[in-house]
């Protein structure tokens, strides 16, 4: 039975998420429909133009995205501490930027006088706003909702139910538990265009994190697409010091690059093979085991897992959510075993 997002999110056992969402049929984010020879790709840049937007108002952050021709996929974290931050002010400027709101939060923006009952039911509402700032199902919303609007009216669709008519169904989700499974999972995210032939390496894959975080390591001036959305960083020379704060991991980005890199070639050849000692250190450093981390980067069945982490902490988001076991919660686990 399918369970309610709000059930598969436990915030106190992650603030990471994968999350993924399909056309329905031949619908297409981009590429050419080889039936009627109409270019799609445009509407990737709509993708990244609202994401840059939605990074901006919502208190989620972005770790990893790919574009693909009738799917995506996004890292996403649920930013807690920005959340708890913002002012009542704030939280209603930001809501306002993508929804008209409430007429009683449009006169608290304009500072018209209000008595008393009016202030608590401006109060109750800014709260209510506040969660959904923070809330996966509401920035996945924003973004599926205004896609398929611009697409179905570019295709001719009408009716009601505009993301019916785009969108396989709703999005689908999978709890990051720990370190491992983040890098893991951005790595899986950041190889899609390579696995799926589209490009010939990691940062010539448009519409990818991984190339954007390229660009703007080597040469900014390159990054043509714009507005880019804000990327949560990982550790460089501006915050090697304190590498916790404001970024992903501990991870350096310069041996993430390097990672992906070394699972996308040997991904590429089709086989496992031993890791070369220069780029061997990384893997050790992260206690990943070489053939478990190539077998696990090899393309998903189709059902996705609804969480990756090691058994412990597999075990203890299960019980947040009121569960007593993950389906195939040993398949999760195997690359992510403690060393």
């Amino acid at each position: 039975m399918t369970r309610a997002r709000r059930q598969q999110v436990s915030i106190e056992s992650t603030p990471y998420y994968h999350c993924i969402n399909r056309c329905v049929r031949r619908a297409f984010l981009c590429g050419t429909d080889r039936y009627s020879g109409q270019n799609f790709d445009h509407r990737r840049a709509w993708m990244i133009e609202r994401l840059a937007q939605l990074s901006e108002v919502f208190a989620v952050d972005l770790c990893a995205y790919a574009l693909m021709s009738n799917h995506y996929h996004l890292v996403l974290r649920i930013d807690t501490e920005t959340l708890d931050g913002l002012t009542d002010h704030e939280v209603a400027l930001r809501w306002t930027t993508l929804f008209r709101g409430h007429a009683l939060v449009q006169r608290y923006l304009a500072g018209v006088a209000m008595d008393d009952a009016e202030k608590v039911a401006a109060s109750d509402m800014l709260q209510e706003y506040r969660a959904r700032l923070g809330d996966i199902s509401w920035f996945m919303r924003c973004l599926n909702e205004y896609v398929a609007r611009k697409a179905n009216e570019e295709d001719g669709c009408k009716g009601r139910f505009w993301e019916g008519r785009f969108w396989e169904g709703r999005f689908k989700s999978q709890a990051l538990l720990d370190e491992k499974a983040l890098l893991a999972c951005m790595a899986y995210v950041d190889l899609n265009p390579v696995r799926a032939g589209m490009a010939e390496t990691p940062e010539s894959s448009d519409y990818t994190s991984v190339q954007q975080r390229s660009l703007e390591l080597s040469e900014p001036k390159k990054i043509s697409v714009a507005p880019l959305p804000a990327l949560l960083p990982l550790v460089n020379k501006n915050n090697v010091e304190s590498p916790w704060q404001d970024t992903l991991c501990h991870v350096r980005l310069m041996d993430y690059l390097e990672l992906v890199d070394w699972t996308g070639r040997a991904l590429r050849k089709g086989k496992r093979h031993a890791i070369s000692p220069a780029q061997s250190p990384i893997l050790v450093r992260l206690g990943i085991n070489a053939d478990d981390w190539l077998k696990h980067m090899k393309p998903r069945p189709n059902r996705l897992l609804q969480a990756v982490g090691s058994v412990q902490s597999l075990r203890d988001y299960a019980r947040a959510i009121g569960k007593r076991w993950l389906c195939e919660q040993r398949r999760a686990s195997v690359v992510y075993a403690e060393v």
